[in-house]
């Protein structure tokens, strides 16, 4: 049967006019050539070329480059580039404030947010990274607690050089509750530092398991490392240090919005933030 068009050269000049069909996820289509029919699993790009995955129904895959060729319900059809919509900007912030449209992020205050480590500080930062440049507070990673009392006299807290400190696992009788209690006890530390926390182990049991398809946290024995022990119970790589790296991005790239994370660290960041932005002497 002639469908009108030339071999599958889409540099052949054109025998009719095909209409133009954008091709659409799940589209079901067939190729004239090789009368393989599929539906569209995914579009990519290849050298610079648009390119279509259909897959049968047994589950076998192929690959097509956009243009002529193609039947859909029977008919022959040009196929081109998916349709971009223009996605609006999201009205709220990840952390679920209203968000300020063309707001310049605040010159950095002195006063700041110290969390334990750089894990702790990339997941406040995707969440509230856009209400902390508009309020100028910077969070900088301590990489350990255990000389809290040092690094807060260092700073020398005071009504214009407040401190926000999220410290993990600062449950009633733990040594990271006897080390904040140490710290408050710093000249200045009265009335311009808050020390809060988590009751989790690490900051990534405050990342909701649904977030990631899962029901609950693996159980790590309490002779094991933490957090090789999450991977190794989640069926990930977990053997060194790199492993350990990206099993963190995996956990960080399911985290779009609050939602996603528990509410006793919500509450934590919130309540700091709300303090270190309170007016001078509202402490």
């Amino acid at each position: 049967m002639d469908y009108g068009w030339g071999a599958q050269d889409i540099s052949a000049p054109k025998r009719v006019d095909l209409p133009d069909v954008p091709v659409e996820k799940d589209m079901v289509l067939e190729d004239v050539q090789s009368g393989f029919v599929g539906a569209v699993v995914r579009v990519e790009k290849s050298g610079g070329l648009h390119v279509m995955v259909l897959e049968d129904r047994r589950g076998k895959q192929r690959s097509f480059r956009l243009g002529y060729g193609f039947l859909l319900d029977g008919r022959p059809i040009h196929v081109v580039a998916p349709v971009l919509v223009p996605v609006a900007a999201p009205t709220r912030t990840a952390s679920g404030s209203v968000r300020v449209e063309g707001a310049r992020a605040r010159t950095a205050r002195a006063s700041r947010i110290w969390v334990e480590g750089q894990h702790d500080a990339e997941l406040v930062e995707k969440v509230w990274g856009d209400d902390l440049r508009l309020e100028g507070i910077v969070v900088e990673p301590l990489h350990g607690v255990d000389d809290l009392e040092g690094a807060v006299r260092a700073f020398a807290p005071g009504p214009t050089r407040r401190l926000g400190i999220l410290v993990d696992h600062l449950l009633p009788g733990t040594k990271e509750t006897r080390i904040a209690q140490k710290a408050m006890t710093v000249p200045g530390a009265r009335n311009h530092v808050l020390i809060v926390g988590h009751p989790y182990v690490d900051v990534w049991q405050a990342v909701k398991p649904g977030a990631l398809g899962l029901d609950a946290w693996p159980v790590v024995p309490r002779n094991q490392d933490w957090k090789t022990g999450i991977l190794a119970g989640l069926g990930w790589p977990h053997h060194n240090q790199a492993a350990v790296a990206h099993g963190w991005k995996r956990i960080l790239s399911s985290v779009s919005t609050y939602a996603d994370l528990e509410p006793s660290l919500l509450g934590r960041v919130e309540e700091v933030i709300d303090f270190l932005t309170a007016p001078p002497g509202a402490a």
